[in-house]
């Protein structure tokens, strides 16, 4: 059975319609994930949901244990990640509530852990292309097969929080030609390349920044109030997806780390090779 992860940010708790449904508490060897999470069946795939914020939305985008996150749904068999992120559009033509299937990132955050490895193992990952080319294939098919409109390609400016941007930040952006702005995707796309999972992000354009003059800055209001609207076609998409997507990946995401370890195997401490279980290879 194809086995999905759903990492749900803003407004997007949690998903009806599964079924048996389980919740899921589990550790990690980098701590806690944001809260339990929720595996249900939809047809012949089974979702594994898992709010980013944590239950009641507790969790600034820096206090996130990305990590956790990511390394829990590898433990659970997960092998594809879907990233659903509420985002301001940087571009005219994305309006509040457009959606946008990113496929570029540009890190701007600092101060969080962005790597599983380190501690005596070293790695470096290829990244020049982060998403997964058939998760967002999928994400694609579906967004069409349901009439929902999509831009098929977006980049996506990571930065910090939990403050929106200055208006010189914004249009600084704006220069950098990217297409929405948000806080948490990253490291969060960096950490599923290492655990080799297949990884695309659904952006909901809730807000033009404060760039626009003639519009209003962005508040949590005018935020939520687009979400809301955004949540129902996203779990649309979401369900859609869970049977278009291939049973088995075609793509290179599975195997990221071959020829990424540099640390001799015999180098690797028992210890290190505890706590990267189920990132390493075997």
């Amino acid at each position: 059975m194809k086995k999905i992860g759903v990492i749900g940010g803003s407004g997007l708790y949690e998903m009806d319609g599964l079924q048996d449904v389980r919740e899921i508490s589990i550790d990690t060897p980098f701590g806690s994930p944001s809260a339990p999470l929720v595996s249900g069946r939809v047809g012949e795939c089974e979702l594994v949901f898992l709010p980013r914020h944590g239950k009641g939305h507790v969790l600034l985008p820096a206090e996130i244990n990305f990590r956790a996150n990511i390394y829990a749904l590898k433990q659970l068999g997960v092998q594809r990640v879907l990233s659903i992120s509420a985002v301001g559009s940087m571009k005219e033509e994305i309006k509040p509530g457009d959606m946008v299937i990113v496929d570029q990132f540009i890190d701007r955050t600092s101060g969080r852990t962005s790597t599983f490895f380190g501690e005596g193992v070293v790695a470096h990952i290829p990244f020049a292309e982060p998403v997964c080319p058939e998760l967002r294939q999928s994400l694609q098919e579906s967004c069409q097969a349901l009439g929902i409109t999509c831009h098929g390609r977006g980049t996506y400016l990571c930065i910090n929080g939990p403050q929106f941007s200055t208006r010189a930040e914004s249009n600084l952006y704006r220069q950098w030609n990217v297409d929405v702005i948000g806080m948490t995707n990253m490291p969060e796309a960096r950490l599923a390349r290492e655990a080799q999972l297949c990884y695309a992000t659904l952006a909901l354009a809730t807000d033009y920044d404060c760039w626009k003059e003639d519009h209003d800055d962005v508040s949590v209001e005018a935020v939520l109030e687009i979400v809301q609207r955004n949540v129902e076609n996203a779990r649309k998409i979401i369900r859609e997806m869970a049977w278009r997507v291939p049973e088995d990946a075609a793509c290179s995401c599975s195997r990221a780390l071959e020829n990424a370890v540099l640390t001799h195997p015999e180098a690797i401490t028992p210890a290190a090779r505890q706590r990267l279980r189920g990132i390493l290879p075997a």
